[in-house]
């Protein structure tokens, strides 16, 4: 073994010590982005990772910078602008990626892309004629 290929075990031991924990983060966030579409919050999280919600937060947070709620919320608004582009009307679009309030949906679009929804729509639209 030469020497970097140890300096890189040692590195790799210090950084991924815990793999239970990187397959928990690893699994909660596959479960976000099969299911953003669905009702999602740290209690049903937890409860299919068999984790303490406060637990999986700080797990989270660690690996990926921040929390489920940020990341399903990230998740959602690429998801809509994909479905913005495909044509999908801002109200069908908000409900089908999960959001329960088309206000929350467009302030959320707004403040993540600096457009609203229909603004972004029309911006589509237009660029496909």
């Amino acid at each position: 073994m030469t020497f970097y290929e140890k300096e890189l075990n040692k590195i790799c031991s210090i950084v991924y010590s815990n793999k239970g924990q990187i397959n928990t983060a690893i699994g909660i966030r596959n479960y976000i982005e099969n299911n953003y579409d669905a009702k999602l919050n740290l209690d049903l999280l937890s409860r299919i990772h068999f984790i303490s919600k406060y637990h999986l937060l700080r797990l989270f947070k660690k690996y990926y910078g921040q929390t489920p709620r940020q990341y399903l919320i990230d998740k959602r608004i690429v998801k809509s602008k994909e479905k913005l582009k495909n044509g999908m009307s801002v109200t069908e679009t908000c409900f089908d990626v999960g959001f329960d309030s088309l206000g929350s949906f467009s302030t959320l679009f707004k403040t993540k892309t600096g457009k609203s929804p229909s603004e972004y729509l029309k911006e589509q639209l237009s660029r496909s004629t």
